[in-house]
């Protein structure tokens, strides 16, 4: 039988700490609250991990509880944010996520919309005290009001950095292009 202290121990824990199935997420979410634990949950993709990330996630801890993070499959990545996303896949961000010690579970979304919106399932399945998301989401009018149905209390973070993963790849990509052209033209004048 493990204990609180084998999953929230020192070291990443991963296999102890990643939960797959949601019905047992939901279990484990239920005797938490049980012993008078509140539990947070936030949903992303986690891609590139940047310190955003890390303030996002201590802010989220800071609620005082148990801080449940459902990570974007890579497919939904790749329908909200292009194909050549995600750059990290899914089971090296769930894994990167266990090794900050803000984050005490993890789990990956399984459903999501043609847009590549997640975690209405994980909501309601685990039904938290907190939801937080980040003000940069892209839920509309009509999910939110779901959202709000199964979530205790909805917390909205503004963005933690100045610069997003999306925005570092794109200036990345911007600096590609430029040293190619420079290159390019560096050839054609010899």
């Amino acid at each position: 039988m493990e204990t609180k202290a084998d999953i929230f121990g020192p070291g990443s824990n991963f296999k102890r700490r990643f939960v797959a199935d949601h019905d047992q997420l939901s279990e484990i979410v239920k005797s938490l609250k049980q012993i008078g634990e509140k539990v947070i949950l936030v949903l992303g993709t986690f891609d590139l991990a940047h310190i955003g990330h890390a303030r996002y996630l201590e802010l989220a801890k800071q609620r005082n509880g148990i801080v449940i993070v459902g990570i974007d499959p890579d497919e939904a990545v790749k329908l909200r944010k292009g194909p050549r996303r995600p750059l990290v896949p899914a089971e090296e961000r769930l894994e990167m996520l266990t090794h900050l010690r803000h984050v005490d579970l993890v789990t990956i979304t399984t459903d999501y919309d043609e847009h590549g919106i997640t975690g209405y399932e994980l909501i309601k399945k685990i039904q938290p005290d907190i939801f937080v998301i980040s003000e940069m989401n892209d839920y509309t009018p009509d999910q939110w009001t779901e959202i709000k149905k199964y979530s205790g209390e909805v917390v909205i973070f503004p963005q933690q950095a100045e610069t997003t993963t999306s925005a570092k790849l794109r200036m990345m990509n911007i600096q590609m292009v430029e040293e190619a052209k420079k290159r390019l033209e560096e050839l054609i004048d010899l």
